[in-house]
């Protein structure tokens, strides 16, 4: 690229390109330059030394420190070094610029205190610290001349905010974004003074406190507001907000509050919200389509409302962990959701076929409740983009439908804890996601632009005996159970070519047969066969399982010497009790035949050992 030739150039803007390397020296050559834009780019180098009225280098690679020098530069207006790699702390020297109106280094390393000469950017605007590693004490002190300020954003930081009680703000935000700073533990005053308030985040803060009446009663339009993750408590009988509200992880009671007829995105999860779904589902004057509507872990009770046809613009439900009642409601079944999550409630009833209209639902949780009937075989016909199918817990029967297998996309299947007979399909080969190698799978979706939170739903899972928590690597999880039914026949050969899967669960059922070869070639981290009708030994090539951390074969009638490998010596003993193995890790030796010199002692053919449950969690908005 050559700009030579080109002085009389006042802006320049080479934004989101494929730049890389260091930055070009000829840009300081050009001397009526005032704007430069090099955002989302890949150059790396250390911070940039010649400053312009205007320079934009956000989503970079740059690194090293905030150079001193930053204070020479009297005409600097915009400064935005966000998503980069620049560390140390802010330099005291920004205070010297006068005429700065933003300054954003977001989405960086940088590490120190708030530095108290913010106070004296009389022309500061937007500031924007957010995502960093600042820690120590702020106060008001540290926005005294501040009167310009209308984006206030550094969430993600170690500080806390001790302003005096009586502190009247000398600006006026528009966007507030104060996350996992220390707030609390009562709710900051000095935001009933803002009457320009759009977006406030406040969550992660440490607020301890009724939320007061005044906060919703502002004379301002919220679009967007997060006070989740403290302990407020109260009811809420109105929310004034237009597009999105997360007020999830608090104490919150009461009935369900009303909404604004065009919100967006609601979040009420994990609180003591009670009542019944009908005023907010039926009553609701719809002017615009509700996305996201997240109400888990509450005390609902009653019956689901057959009123879903003006949500069709939704595309997550969650209701899962409260006391509903009655069966799935047919409209639900003419939404265009992605994700159906009414796990851990007391519904009853068969899956209703209005539910295969659903064909972009990518999860359907119904774990944990009363519904019976077979397995739909729609589900495989219609429901293609399935990613996770969690039917654990209930009362379903019949066989497992073929065209369950024409899931190509499916990561996580769980028919656990039914009544569930008849052979395992061996069409199960043809789960693509569990048996062809791709790129780690992303869940993660932002809610909006004006937004900087996801949203994360949980899969309930039976996974290598402990309790476990993924988030942003759920892409890695693969997992089949189909514990605790009663399936007959043969574990078919077919699945040892599901490579990726990394949990399989056939324990408690009625098979019989000898283990198959092939599921020694997997690469298994979780294997649980106990409490079946299985006889042989156990195959040579599970030897080869180097990624086993639980491993259960009890209760069966396995003959022979346990393979020798560092993994399967490395279980305990209640991994193989109630057969007739021999060899380490047991003290039972083998005669030179390979078999036991007595059998083991049976016990009781119950659960076995413990069965505990993992969260799987996924992001998605």
């Amino acid at each position: 690229m050559s700009i030579f030739g080109l002085h009389d150039l006042v802006s320049i803007d080479l934004s989101g390109n494929s730049l890389k390397g260091p930055i070009p020296d000829y840009f300081t050559n050009i001397s009526l330059l005032e704007v430069l834009d090099l955002s989302g780019n890949s150059l790396n180098s250390s911070t940039p030394t010649s400053l312009f009225k205007s320079l934009d280098m956000a989503h970079n690679y740059l690194f090293g420190h905030l150079n001193d020098q930053l204070g020479h530069f009297k005409n600097l207006a915009h400064l935005s070094l966000a998503a980069n790699n620049i560390s140390g702390p802010i330099p005291l020297s920004i205070g010297e610029l006068s005429s700065l109106k933003l300054f954003n280094v977001s989405e960086n390393k940088l590490n120190g205190t708030f530095p108290l000469c913010f106070g004296q950017l009389k022309s500061l605007e937007t500031l924007d610290l957010g995502c960093n590693q600042l820690e120590g004490v702020v106060s008001e002190t540290h926005f005294s001349n501040l009167t310009r300020l209308t984006t206030l954003a550094a969430s993600q930081n170690r500080l806390r905010f001790e302003p005096n009680s009586s502190w009247i703000p000398p600006f006026q935000c528009r966007i507030i974004r104060l996350g996992q700073w220390h707030l609390g533990p009562k709710f900051p005053q000095w935001l009933k003074f803002q009457k320009n308030l759009s977006v406030l985040d406040i969550s992660d803060a440490g607020i301890s406190d009724i939320l007061p009446t005044w906060l919703l009663n502002l004379s301002t339009q919220f679009e967007y507001v997060n006070l989740s993750c403290n302990q407020l408590t109260g009811g809420i009988s109105y929310l004034n907000v237009r597009q999105i509200v997360d007020l999830s992880s608090n104490r919150f009671t009461g009935p369900l509050p009303r909404v604004f007829p065009t919100l967006q995105i609601l979040i009420l999860s994990n609180n003591s919200f009670s009542g019944r779904l009908f005023e907010l589902v039926c009553n609701s004057l719809r002017k615009g389509p509700m996305r996201i509507l997240a109400i888990e872990a509450n005390l609902l009770y009653g019956k689901i409302p057959d009123c879903w046809n003006h949500w069709r613009g939704l595309s997550y439900l969650n209701l899962e962990s409260n006391i509903l009642t009655g069966k799935i409601p047919p409209s639900l079944g003419h939404l265009d959701l992605s994700v159906l999550n009414l796990r851990s409630n007391s519904m009853f009833g068969e899956i209703p076929s209005t539910l295969q209209h659903s064909t972009r639902l990518i999860m359907l949780d119904l774990s944990d409740n009363h519904f019976n009937g077979s397995v739909p075989a729609w589900i495989g016909d219609k429901l293609s983009k399935l990613e996770i199918l969690s039917l654990r817990s209930n009362n379903f029967d019949g066989h497992i439908p073929q065209k369950i297998c024409q899931l190509q996309s499916l990561r996580i299947l769980d028919l656990g804890h039914n009544n569930i007979s008849g052979a395992i399909p061996k069409c199960f080969s043809n789960f693509s996601a569990m048996a062809n190698k791709s790129n780690q799978h992303c869940y993660m979706f932002q809610w909006s632009s004006i937004s900087t939170n996801f949203l994360y739903l949980s899969a309930l899972l039976v996974l290598k005996g402990r309790e476990d928590e993924y988030g942003a690597t759920l892409g890695l999880v693969t997992s089949m159970c189909l514990s605790t039914n009663r399936l007959s026949g043969e574990i078919p050969k077919e699945l040892g070519s599901l490579v990726e899967l990394r949990s399989l669960n056939l324990s408690g059922n009625l098979l019989i047969g000898n283990i198959p070869d092939e599921i020694g070639n997997m690469e298994l981290e979780s294997l649980d066969l106990s409490r079946n009708q299985l006889n042989g030994e156990i195959p040579r090539s599970f030897s080869k399982l180097n990624f086993l951390n639980h491993f259960n074969v009890s209760y069966n009638n396995l003959i022979g010497q346990i393979p020798t490998s560092t993994q399967l010596q490395s279980f305990e003993i209640l991994s193989y009790v109630g057969n007739h193995l021999c060899g380490p890790p047991l003290t039972k030796n083998c005669t030179s035949k390979g078999f036991s010199t007595d059998v083991a002692n049976n016990g009781s053919n119950s659960e076995g050992s413990k069965v505990n449950w993992l969260y799987v969690s996924i992001v998605l908005g």
